[in-house]
């Protein structure tokens, strides 16, 4: 495999640095550019930063640091980001900046090079597709709703219908339209197509992978807007009962955040992706409930989820992928299971000591009328 001089924007964070660790691994020379936020990282550098990469602190909206940072480089992941659905929908000029001002930025500084480039790899999100794919199991017709009513969300009524039958979640293809629900999702959108109409536009070949809920070690436990895994993680260490939404039945497709690294690995040799958008899970669905469960029996912790039976503005009921794109294209295939994958995790997690957050992000979001 011929080597690389890559560039990782937001390569600190949680799944920037596990594709770091695996550049390096495969011989690439990489360069790091993070600007180190303090919700995520708290108030040091993180001690997984690669000692084998080098490393500029540096906002990705600061064109002279992107500049500066792009110098010898030819492969971009594009990883930096703000994350979080429910604040991105009140801290919206912080993630309108960092995701759509940061990846303009990155973009023209690329595009003042020509030629240099040989691949760009940009980081999206299932959260783009809004709700996930389904079927009327009594006309055969796959459907494409769109948010639940209030009214419905009111009553307690979670799942979709259809002339009263229900509707049977499927694989989300990336061909559904796309109905982002939330700031950070639409920002997501922006990323994606950005980098690829620029990507086609200047003959950079240019690569979007969708990823859907990642977990694994390095994500953000203090952090109340990260991961559902580090969210109900940190509650647990900390005693507290798990927090959920609705019933609990909502569900979501968790991939392991070593699946996501041979995703991008893949994308970086494969010419078949390039101008694509591809979805990275592992199709297969679990409720968020389970996870709570899972999570509590892994820990030693007798405690049950508390079921508030509320809803967030935005929230979607099932979505899961759809990787026959990933499989075609990347020669994709998730290789960690949940059930390893969650033990690695847990074992991690317990020599954490998460700050839990949790409850004054609810009230945040409770306030400003997000729950209801």
């Amino acid at each position: 495999m011929e080597k690389s001089t890559i560039l990782v924007t937001g390569g600190a964070g949680f799944i920037g640095s596990h594709l770091v660790d695996a550049l390096v691994a495969a011989g690439h020379r990489v360069r790091i550019l993070d600007s180190i936020v303090p919700q995520v990282h708290g108030d040091k550098l993180p001690d997984h930063i690669n000692p084998d990469a080098e490393f500029i602190r540096a906002d990705v909206c600061d064109a002279d640091a992107v500049s500066n940072a792009l110098d010898g480089i030819n492969v971009v992941y594009h990883e930096a980001a703000e994350v979080g659905v429910g604040q991105s929908m009140y801290e919206i000029v912080r993630y309108v900046k960092a995701n759509d001002l940061g990846t303009a930025v990155l973009l023209e500084e690329i595009i003042k090079r020509p030629g240099q480039f040989k691949k760009l790899v940009v980081a999206s999100s299932m959260s783009i597709y809004g709700e996930g794919a389904y079927r009327n199991t009594a006309t055969g017709e796959t459907v494409f709703p769109q948010l639940r009513s209030d009214e419905q969300l009111a009553a307690h009524d979670w799942e979709f219908t259809v002339d009263g039958v229900q509707l049977e979640p499927i694989g989300t293809p990336e061909s559904k339209p796309l109905f982002p629900t939330s700031v950070y999702a639409v920002s997501k959108q922006d990323q994606e197509q950005y980098c690829l109409s620029v990507g086609r536009a200047y003959k950079i070949p240019t690569v979007a992978l969708r990823y859907f809920n990642v977990y694994g070690t390095r994500q953000a436990l203090s952090n109340p807007y990260t991961g559902v895994c580090a969210i109900f993680s940190s509650r647990l260490m900390n005693n507290e009962r798990p927090v959920i939404f609705e019933d609990g039945g909502q569900t979501r497709d968790f991939v392991h955040v070593s699946d996501i690294v041979q995703a991008n690995l893949l994308a970086l040799e494969s010419d078949a992706a390039n101008y694509h958008a591809i979805n990275i899970g592992t199709g297969r669905a679990i409720s968020v409930g389970e996870v709570a469960q899972i999570l509590a029996k892994g820990l030693g912790k007798d405690i049950e989820p508390e079921f508030v039976s509320k809803y967030r503005e935005g929230d979607i009921r099932h979505c899961v992928a759809d990787i026959g794109k990933a499989r075609e294209l990347l020669g994709y295939e998730p290789k960690v299971t949940l059930e390893d994958g969650m033990t690695e995790l847990l074992a991690w997690v317990r020599n954490q000591r998460p700050e839990d957050k949790v409850s004054a992000a609810t009230d945040e979001l409770t306030m400003r009328s997000l729950v209801k």
